[in-house]
């Protein structure tokens, strides 16, 4: 098996043997899981998987492995599921960068529409609603009672986002955005009050989970790089720019998460929010949050194209990526003025 891109199997075998033996009792083998688009991951003999950062350019804290670590052991006693967390190497010379380990939770993480066309309309409603159920039990944690008090800052948390969103852009610019600088004056002016703080995924989406396939619950939510304690309505906005936004882009071949929203036979973005609220507090207007979701996606998604323009992205599916940073601006801008 030709080893993947961003892996030395022989010097992470001799890493895992001295660091934790007993733990892999066979010759390591890794194929890279498909869909990824940010932090690279691999199972591992099938019955783990690793995580590291990606290849090439990477922008400060967006690709914290110590951080992902911390957070699943944190929530690993709580109702939220999460893999078990196995592992975590901060020495950049076993992999090139850090990395952790966790065990693979067995399920299946839909990605696009080959996946959900053959769902019945209760079962997208059954897997829609666990998803805003289990988001809803995230935000319900006690993260200090977990050991999460100090993850993050939640005083200033969203005038940081719109000046951090901002910075990361600065560090991905290649081409001119005008949109961009436009969006950014008007979150910047409009800041509202943050009605709660608790735990924030930061990525939180149907395809960053594992949908157990027999009980349509979720098994394991996924992808924590972005994690930290602070506005858990800026899941709920982002969570609805993906919804309402990001699926809806005819623009060719959309490589995110095609064929996941209400276009598709699942629940509008409304009854997600009402689910949602059913147990835990909502707020009225969410124009903002989605704006801001829309801000950070677009920024997102030019730090992939930056890399892509550079070579040093793994996999299919990069080269349409940049197409959808200015829609993306275009109906954050909207979102703001209340328009969507």
């Amino acid at each position: 098996m030709t080893t993947p891109p961003g892996l030395d199997l022989p010097r992470l075998a001799a890493y895992l043997d001295a660091k934790a033996p007993g733990l892999v009792n066979a010759p390591l083998r890794a194929e890279i899981v498909a869909g990824g688009r940010s932090n690279l991951t691999y199972v591992l003999n099938e019955v783990f998987v690793l995580r590291r950062p990606p290849l090439g350019h990477v922008l400060a804290t967006a690709h914290d492995m110590a951080r992902e670590y911390r957070v699943i052991s944190a929530l690993g006693a709580t109702a939220v599921p999460v893999p078990e967390a196995l592992l975590l190497c901060t020495d950049d010379s076993v992999l090139g960068a850090p990395f952790y380990l966790m065990a693979r939770v067995p399920g299946v993480v839909l990605r696009d529409r080959s996946q959900t066309d053959p769902l019945s309309e209760d079962d997208r409603r059954r897997i829609a609603f666990a998803m805003m159920d289990t988001l809803a039990q995230l935000h319900l944690v006690d993260y200090a009672e977990v050991g999460l008090a100090e993850f993050g800052r939640p005083e200033g948390f969203l005038e940081r986002q719109v000046r951090r969103w901002t910075g990361q852009l600065d560090k991905s610019r290649s081409r001119d955005l005008p949109a961009a600088d436009t969006l950014r004056e008007r979150l910047a002016a409009s800041v509202p009050a943050s009605p709660r703080t608790g735990i924030v995924h930061g990525d939180y989406r149907l395809d960053n989970l594992i949908v157990d396939p027999h009980t349509l619950r979720v098994a394991a939510v996924l992808d924590w790089e972005m994690a930290t304690v602070g506005d858990p309505l800026t899941d709920l906005g982002l969570l609805l720019a993906y919804w309402n936004v990001l699926n809806r882009l005819k623009t060719g071949v959309n490589p995110i998460a095609d064929g996941l929203g209400a276009d598709t036979g699942f629940p509008s973005g409304d009854e997600l929010l009402r689910r949602y609220a059913q147990s835990a507090p909502l707020s009225d207007d969410l124009h903002w949050y989605v704006a801001l979701a829309c801000y950070k996606l677009a920024i997102v998604l030019e730090g992939i194209h930056f890399r892509y323009i550079q070579g040093k992205t793994v996999g299919a599916g990069f080269d349409q990526i940049g197409e959808l940073v200015p829609p993306l601006l275009e109906h954050g801008i909207a979102a703001i003025n209340g328009e969507s």
